[in-house]
């Protein structure tokens, strides 16, 4: 019998799955089943899993290295990369999974019995294929070639190994998830900078020259904004003009803008607080059009990494802002972790109502500002402040908010802001959620005071991964005790 100690490889057949891409295994003893959680696999496989928490009941582990497939996965022409664990599992598997298990989890964790009647609709993304605005790839020293199952010393582009943080598989082709031409041309990049004699960046000791190449692509213009990050450690040799020519030989028009930062923090982030970015040429801005309004979005920013499914979350948002609520025309809505103040935005143009958008990011308080000029929007007033304290701060607030659009990130919404935002009063909270499992956990908080879940549907903004989304509708009048511990 294989032994169940942290730190060790074990190989496993995944018989089912749980929320959150977490594939169960099953060790018979003595005593029952014991069970392996292994992120990121499939009903059907055989894996190896290195044990890094071991409990009484459960071990949890990180997938090593999938041994044989499922019989449920399928062939794509696409390179297999770590961030689409599920790329061969058909989609209608992939919607199946998520729909079950997210309902479950709001049963177990929300205390939601009766969530299937309150249940609205599952919204699948318009494209499965293709479909991010967004990628960031990752230069490293350490590569792992995929056919031959081993590390090599050298240069490489592309992203991390499954499980690791400092190895990193060379993208060769499309990946089925970013646009294929720029994703077909990388190994050119790769090439130009490889030759170049600069190395790339050695995660474990910190050193090197190349870093990340991050690019944004604008739906609406269908061009690129792309960003090299590197240290200042040999950038004396390196030639910024040949490296111009060459992206704008390799994209053409479809170039905005191309920029340069020097990032000579130790931490693993793209994005350095303490360089500086250079315009190499064109523009540092792309615009984006979701639902009719336009955005000026900054390499920083933070926008919807899936436009044209983000448009039917937006969508559902609005609709469920407005649903059987006519206080909302000329009453006060507040929009919490506002980002670019997209919603709140979209939200202003369609009522007389005031609406405040309060976010922490400096830069992106900046972007929603000009947007909203951009847009002529003229009813909403944006606050670069913690949500936390911004709640504390503004007492006079309480019992003069129609709706709040909550829109928290992964880890949702701290207690005790969760706590003063309730005490605001407002008839009635939107609450969009990157992960139901926060938001079933602060479910409870908002029935003690007598909030009502109306409605819920799930957005599948992200095929191929485990993440799903969620919109809310809340509605202040009924404690829980009157829904009958629903």
């Amino acid at each position: 019998m294989q032994e169940i100690k942290r730190g060790n490889t074990i190989e496993v057949k995944i018989v089912d799955s749980a929320f959150g891409g977490k594939g169960i295994a099953k060790i018979p003893t003595e005593k029952g089943d014991y069970i392996i959680f292994v992120p990121n696999t499939i009903k059907g496989q055989t894996v190896s899993a290195r044990i890094i928490k071991k409990k009484n009941k459960y071990a949890e582990c990180k997938l090593s290295e999938v041994l044989e497939r499922s019989p449920d996965e399928v062939d794509n022409p696409y390179q297999a990369i770590s961030g689409a664990p599920f790329a061969k599992l058909p989609a209608s598997f992939q919607k199946e999974n998520k729909l079950t298990q997210s309902l479950e989890l709001y049963k177990r964790i929300g205390k939601v019995d009766n969530i299937d009647t309150l249940f609205d609709e599952y919204i699948e993304s318009p494209e499965i294929w293709h479909y991010r605005n967004k990628m960031e790839y990752s230069f490293s020293a350490i590569g792992y070639d995929v056919e031959k199952k081993e590390e090599f010393d050298g240069f490489a582009l592309g992203f991390k190994k499954r499980g690791t943080w400092w190895i990193v598989e060379n993208l060769e082709k499309d990946s089925g998830l970013f646009d294929p031409e720029f994703e077909n041309k990388l190994k050119d990049i790769r090439q130009f900078c490889e030759k170049s004699g600069l190395p790339a960046w050695h995660p474990p000791k910190k050193v090197g020259f190349f870093r990340y190449l991050v690019v944004r692509k604008s739906y609406l213009t269908n061009q690129f904004l792309i960003k090299l990050v590197t240290s200042s450690d040999g950038i004396e040799n390196f030639k910024f003009d040949e490296f111009t020519t060459l992206i704008k030989n390799l994209f053409g028009d479809r170039l905005a803008g191309l920029l340069h930062t020097i990032n000579d923090d130790i931490g693993d982030n793209s994005q350095s607080r303490l360089g500086n970015e250079t315009v190499l040429l064109g523009e540092n801005t792309i615009k984006e059009e979701l639902l009719g309004s336009t955005f000026e979005i900054s390499m920083q920013s933070f926008f919807q990494t899936n436009p044209k499914c983000a448009e039917l979350l937006y969508q559902k948002t609005i609709d469920y802002a407005f649903d059987n609520n006519s206080k909302i025309n000329d009453g006060v809505i507040m929009d919490l972790f506002c980002g670019t103040g997209t919603i709140g935005q979209l939200i202003a143009s369609k009522t007389k109502g005031k609406v405040i958008g309060v976010d922490i990011v400096e830069e992106a308080i900046k972007n929603a500002i000009e947007n909203a000029t951009i847009n002529n929007i003229k009813n909403i007033e944006f606050y670069a402040a913690d949500v936390n304290k911004f709640l504390f701060e503004y007492p006079e607030y309480q019992n003069k908010i129609d709706t709040i659009i909550l829109d928290p990130p992964r880890a949702g919404i701290a207690k005790k802001a969760l706590n003063r935002m309730i005490e605001l009063n407002a008839s009635q909270i939107v609450y969009v959620s990157c992960n139901p499992a926060t938001q079933a956990r602060d479910m409870e908080e908002l029935f003690n005071a007598g909030y009502q879940l109306n409605k819920l549907s799930l957005v599948d903004q992200f095929p191929h991964t485990a993440h799903i989304e969620a919109v809310a509708l809340f509605v202040k009048g009924t404690s829980q005790e009157e829904r009958g511990n629903s």
